[in-house]
């Protein structure tokens, strides 16, 4: 089977989610490899995928995105108002967005994380087992919902996870996040409900 760019970029969401055939998935992974611009594209939309799943993601001023597309809109010729040319004003405006969270993020103590966006845990129990992509960035609890790619997961103990420089995921293991995103209860008030 063989597809092209146009195949590629309508299917990039259920690859990413895992949701093609086997067929198409070798297909595209063939393709990606010998385009460039394909492999951008994939590469680009992964990172939208992580830094929108993010829970801490900058809030960017009001009218930021109105003056960002009009900005893009004006410097695009005409025939390139495609997908590829919204693709990458999504990209720019993310990463503009990840650039406000670079700024604000400090350095830890720990082994340095493998994600810039990283949270300390506290609390994790060490022998909790977890899984981890070999090239990723966090760790997750077996189902979390947001883990894309099943087939080249990794399962090891928590602390061996925080020892090699992975960081809790923050959807699934936010419970041990130190840097609490609700703001402290005013004493003698009990968030419990």
């Amino acid at each position: 089977m063989v597809v092209n760019c146009e195949e590629v970029w309508r299917e990039i969401s259920n690859y990413l989610d895992g949701d093609v055939d086997p067929t198409l998935r070798a297909a595209i992974d063939g393709h990606v490899r010998g385009c460039k611009r394909c492999a951008a594209v994939l590469d680009g939309t992964n990172n939208i995928v992580e830094l929108y799943g993010d829970e801490r993601m900058v809030e960017v001023p009001i009218g930021f995105s109105y003056r960002l597309r009009r900005r893009l809109e004006d410097n695009m010729p005409g025939s390139r108002r495609s997908f590829f040319g919204w693709m990458v004003a999504a990209v720019a405006a993310m990463v503009i967005a990840g650039g406000f969270e670079v700024a604000r993020s400090s350095v830890f103590s720990r082994p340095q994380p493998r994600s810039e966006h990283a949270q300390l845990a506290s609390g994790v129990p060490p022998d909790l087992m977890v899984v981890v992509y070999p090239e990723g960035k966090t760790f997750h609890v077996s189902t979390c919902p947001f883990i894309l790619d099943k087939t080249h997961l990794r399962t090891i103990a928590a602390h061996d996870a925080e020892s090699q420089g992975y960081v809790p995921c923050t959807r699934c293991m936010k419970k041990y996040l130190t840097a609490n995103l609700d703001p402290p209860a005013p004493a003698g008030v009990n968030n419990d409900v």
